[in-house]
């Protein structure tokens, strides 16, 4: 089987087969769940190596977990406890395959996925690890994935996650998503992980790819469902959800024919998807309503003010640095202080831009993150001083996370380089 198709394949089904294994075997059970699923793939492996890919690979996989479930719970259910709710049901054969059939089935499963996302957010674990058990569980990433996610280290994440679900072992069952309260107070750590795994996609960490739509699809995927559930239909959610249509809709526009990086000021507008600009701004109308302001809310609205302008010189920048300004005050970190630098640069020129770099608070942290090198560049090279440009491009060429951004940063080398040869030879023929 191909890598790709198993990589998405295992991306989509993974977190939905270890939700309908965790509600079956019950929490304390979560390990002998991912074991399982790790069986299922690893059998597909096997089996489509010789016979081809399946007609409907997704049920042939939740048939062999199925059939492994079953197997598992007929050699142990009298050496090991299972979920406490389904206890007799399946202790006796008669029930015991028809409940299991009927936990497979796909409306239940979408239950069992909120399930767990929302019991991997214990109020006993501070939020990063909550998100992080979010992300691993319930969308398949990987600990690499998440360290680049958290701009962490492995063995920290490891750490954390390793503690995350010795917390999520000692709950009795998965949360009850019809508790209101419960259900609430969850909410924002499941945003946020939805939140990050969807901006893995769009411009993550990964060393394969600058961007990986498939994340995309499963955090928009994730979003519509818990839009679905009557106390998931908040504004903060119609908010995320929009924000993900207005980003995903200039996806077609990111990358060239040869693979190359484009910057939102050199990509071909006609090509962004405009149905789906509109299902973003439809998605943000619903989400003005209640006196709630989110982070959602404030990074949809400057994805729809880039959507509205013709081109980079359309754009509104002043009303862009006014919305960064409020994304500060909710949720402030380096990333945005950059990004609201570059606005301003927009706005009031190259020097102002820079100048707002260099107060960025905690700068420290974006010592590994390769755009913020490229701003510098960007704005040096807007400013004349193109030598210093070049050199704050060939860090971020050093820094660049996989071969798509490493090209794109030497194009931007090989550039300024090119124009310090043409001042050199204009200087060398008046001389």
């Amino acid at each position: 089987m191909h890598a790709d198709l198993s990589e998405h394949l295992f991306r989509r089904e993974a977190a939905r087969m270890v939700a309908v294994l965790t509600r079956i075997f019950g929490v304390q059970n979560l390990a002998l769940a991912e074991d399982v699923v790790q069986d299922a793939f690893c059998r597909a492996l096997e089996v489509w190596k010789f016979r081809g890919l399946p007609e409907n690979p997704s049920a042939w996989l939740m048939a062999a977990a199925k059939n492994r479930a079953l197997d598992v719970l007929r050699r142990e259910r009298t050496a090991r406890t299972f979920a406490p709710e389904l206890g007799r049901l399946l202790s006796s054969e008669w029930t015991l395959a028809p409940v299991v059939s009927e936990l497979f089935e796909t409306n239940s499963i979408k239950d069992d996925e909120l399930r767990v996302m929302f019991s991997c957010c214990h109020p006993r674990l501070p939020e990063e690890a909550q998100i992080a058990l979010v992300l691993h569980l319930s969308c398949a990433f990987s600990v690499n994935e998440i360290a680049g996610a958290f701009v962490s280290s492995h063995a920290a994440i490891e750490k954390r996650i390793s503690r995350a679900k010795h917390v999520l072992a000692g709950s009795k069952n998965l949360l009850d998503i019809a508790n209101v309260e419960d259900f609430r107070a969850r909410l924002p750590a499941v945003y946020r992980a939805l939140y990050l795994l969807f901006n893995e996609g769009y411009h993550g960490a990964s060393a394969e790819s600058a961007v990986r739509a498939d994340l995309c699809r499963e955090a928009m995927r994730l979003c519509a469902q818990l839009l679905e559930h009557p106390w998931g239909t908040t504004p903060a959610g119609h908010a995320l959800a929009a924000l993900m249509c207005l980003h995903v809709a200039r996806l077609p526009a990111r990358i060239d024919e040869t693979g190359n990086l484009i910057t939102l000021f050199e990509q071909d507008r006609s090509q962004w998807n405009r149905g789906r600009i509109l299902e973003g701004k439809r998605l943000l109308e619903l989400s003005a309503t209640g006196p709630e302001l989110s982070e959602y809310h404030v990074e949809a609205a400057i994805a729809a003010v880039h959507c509205d302008a013709a081109g980079q010189q359309d754009t509104d920048w002043v009303q862009i640095v006014a919305l960064y300004d409020q994304l500060m005050a909710i949720r402030p970190s380096p990333i945005v202080a950059l990004n609201r630098a570059i606005a301003i640069a927009e706005a009031e020129g190259p020097k102002r831009g820079l100048e707002a770099i260099e107060s960025i608070d905690d700068r420290e942290r974006l010592a590994e993150y390769p755009f913020y090198f490229a701003a510098l560049g960007q704005l040096g090279l807007r400013s004349g001083k193109t030598a210093e440009a070049r050199g704050h491009f060939e860090v971020a060429a050093a820094k660049a996370r996989n071969a798509t951004e490493r090209r794109f940063f030497e194009q931007r080398v090989a550039a300024c380089q090119s124009q310090i040869d043409e001042t050199a030879g204009v200087t060398r023929g008046r001389s």
